[in-house]
């Protein structure tokens, strides 16, 4: 820590941004200030609330980057985030986009709806706030225009035709100015001329009843009552058909809401809530939220947004290269001010909830480091082996990041140098391929490695760690009691039990991490059981290699449905018939031994 008081003294009074590191020397942390000596001396000065206690206990090294403005820093903290990805900072992925309903540019357009905005000629239309209120307008939209529905023509005419929800282009003649008059009424549609088309259809519905056509008036009728229904069942109404987006935050006990309503055609359609620890200036954690949020075109940027009056509009406007408003009075202040009380509600409402999951997963790797006498292990790494008999010997790991699971980082492994049931063996490969490649490729290493098993386990993980790998990771055995639950904690060398309450949260969360595990490896184990069952019927099969294995596998997913399948049935997935017939009298006589 000498060395950190030395930094601290040398920091400029200039604005940047500053790049927080572990001892392993990964980023766990970046941001931003206006004057560097400031901020970061007081993340190691003065009391702090218990997570950027967290944080300060982890950083081991820092490191800074000078900005000539506030603005460059701004930049740069969202380039360096977008790189690094710290554990710490405000992360927006994918599942925070928006979907949207696209007319796609084809000879004969289909309506569909999608998350992804491309350049490919198609016309786009949102975002809307969820999945269901895209849906819905599809829907709507599908009942009033039969464009096309197959996403590849077929031979004949389907049931879309026959309900009067598309011309059928497959076997009709269907010409462009149909189709082009069609797309010209939806995107009058959706780009805000709903009622003047419910008030065409209405004119349609009065002239088919005077013409005595009950039928069509009905039909007209209930198209009516559908765009009522999906379009005019707004939370607020605006005079102005601006599109904007309108920002609200609260912060309360070192936690930050930030409410975002979408105003699209002068509607309140839906709203965003986003919620996460502050470990600096409030306004400058939203001001990493706003660049995150319109990153990469996630969400789509609107014509103009209004923020609340601490924040600079001028830099935002120039930062995001949106028209930023801070409303003075009138319907729009209400509406910012309207923002901010939904935040101020939002973080009241989740605080039990945070608690109650921070005691689950921040407390108890907290309380569990104590118990074992190591540092916090905020990443876990979790193997089990799976197999029958010594049969398809299996294994696999999971990842848990501060309590919890950390999916994109689980690893399936097929055991290959081991013969017959030998758990000791398997664990010794499994783990050294896993910890190899990550010193081959420079990754993060857990803090804390979880064996399902007892001593020979621990110990066979032990010794590929230390005298192979050279590594010093702390490694645990979980043992199970006579109903296969978890009943002991083991560590050291040789293991010996670990004194944790049965009650506690620690010893909860090693039971969530030893269940995940062994699901994870059993799923996996079952499936390759399940294909090596399947393909070894096929192997002595002439004219079936690993493509047609692979056909065979999608279409019938078992070896018993298969062996249930007629040659007729064999031949439709796309097997030539002779070879059909060759593998439905192999499998015939397999039944019949």
């Amino acid at each position: 820590m000498e060395s950190l008081k030395d930094k601290l003294q040398l920091l400029p009074a200039q604005p940047g941004c500053y790049l927080m590191k572990n001892k392993q020397g990964i980023i766990i942390y970046i941001g931003k200030a206006k004057v560097l000596r400031n901020r970061v001396r007081s993340y190691f000065t003065g009391s702090h609330d218990r997570k950027t206690q967290h944080l300060v206990s982890e950083i081991h090294d820092f490191e800074y980057i000078v900005t000539s403005s506030d603005l460059e820093a701004l930049v740069l903290e969202q380039n360096l985030i977008k790189k690094y990805e710290p554990r710490y900072n405000i992360l927006l992925k994918d599942d925070k986009s928006y979907p949207f309903i696209k007319i796609t540019k084809e000879k004969h357009p289909r309506l569909i709806t999608t998350r992804k905005v491309k350049k490919d000629g198609a016309k786009y239309f949102g975002p809307y706030p969820n999945a269901q209120a895209a849906n819905e307008t599809k829907k709507l939209l599908d009942r009033l225009y039969p464009l096309r529905k197959c996403r590849t023509m077929p031979d004949r005419v389907c049931l879309y035709y026959h309900i009067g929800q598309c011309l059928a282009p497959c076997e009709f003649t269907v010409t462009q100015d149909q189709n082009q008059q069609m797309i010209k009424e939806m995107a009058q549609f959706l780009n805000g001329g709903h009622k003047e088309i419910k008030k065409n259809i209405t004119q349609k519905m009065y002239d088919a009843s005077e013409a005595m056509d009950f039928e069509r008036a009905k039909e007209y009728r209930d198209q009516v009552k559908h765009i009522e229904s999906v379009m005019e069942k707004q939370k607020m109404t605006m005079t102005e058909q601006t599109d904007r987006d309108v920002f609200g935050y609260y912060v309360d006990r070192g936690w930050m809401c930030i409410q975002v309503f979408f105003v699209r055609q002068g509607k309140l359609i839906e709203r965003d809530v986003s919620m996460f620890p502050t470990y600096q200036d409030p306004v400058d954690d939203f001001y990493t939220f706003l660049g995150q949020f319109y990153l990469e075109e996630q969400h789509k940027k609107p014509s103009e947004i209004f923020v609340p009056n601490e924040a600079d509009a001028d830099m935002i406007s120039e930062f995001l290269q949106i028209k930023t408003l801070q409303p003075k009075r009138g319907q729009k202040k209400e509406l910012v001010e309207l923002a901010v009380k939904n935040a101020k509600m939002a973080l009241s409402e989740k605080f039990q909830l945070i608690e109650r999951d921070e005691k689950k997963t921040i407390h108890a790797i907290d309380k569990l480091g104590k118990a074992m006498q190591i540092d916090t292990p905020h990443r876990i790494e979790a193997f089990d082996n799976s197999n029958i008999m010594g049969v398809d010997p299996v294994s696999a790991m999971v990842s848990f990041l501060d309590g919890k699971p950390d999916k994109k980082n689980y690893r399936k492994y097929k055991v290959k140098t081991v013969q017959g049931p030998d758990d000791y063996e398997s664990m010794r490969e499994v783990v050294r391929r896993r910890y190899s490649r990550l010193l081959k490729e420079e990754q993060p290493l857990p803090d804390l490695i979880v064996i399902d098993g007892g001593s020979g386990q621990i110990s066979s993980a032990q010794e590929v760690l230390e005298h192979e790998l050279g590594l010093d990771i702390p490694v645990c055995g979980l043992a199970k009691d006579d109903r296969h639950k978890t009943s002991q904690l083991m560590m050291g060398d040789p293991p010996t039990p670990v004194e944790l309450s049965k009650t506690s949260e620690e010893f909860y969360l090693l039971q969530r991490i030893q269940d995940e595990v062994h699901r994870f490896a059993i799923s996996f184990h079952r499936n390759v059981r399940k294909q090596s069952m399947f393909t070894s019927v096929l192997d002595n099969i002439e004219g079936i290699g690993e493509k047609r294995k692979r056909m065979l596998l999608k279409e019938f997913g078992s070896l018993k449905r298969l062996k249930e399948a007629s040659a007729e049935e064999i031949e439709r997935v796309g097997i030539p018939k002779q070879v059909a017939r060759s593998l439905a009298k192999a499998i015939q006589e397999e039944t019949d031994k």
